[in-house]
């Protein structure tokens, strides 16, 4: 018998969560309801051009970053080298 309490318990749980569900449904379904063709055109391309330049600012962002990168780099494998050139006269002799 207890079975059957169970089984009862979970169906009236499942039959709850599925008329949220469907009340949660309905309710996005009324507040984004289908725009006319031209203007769903025009908030489509307006999302188009907001991401493209997203992607194109951080294209910029990391040729810059890179940019700092590689020249620190340059810079840093400069100082090694003066550094070592004392030591490499040294191990010479």
């Amino acid at each position: 018998m207890r079975m059957a309490n169970d089984s009862d318990s979970n169906a009236g749980t499942g039959l709850a969560l599925l008329l949220i569900g469907m009340g949660i449904g309905a309710g996005l379904a009324l507040l984004l309801a289908p725009k006319t063709g031209k203007q769903l055109r025009k908030d489509l391309r307006r999302g188009y051009d907001e991401a493209v330049d997203r992607i194109q600012d951080f294209a910029d962002d990391a040729r810059e970053r890179m940019d700092d990168i590689a020249e620190r780099s340059a810079e840093l494998a400069d100082n090694i080298r003066e550094k070592a050139a004392p030591l490499g006269k040294a191990f010479r002799r």
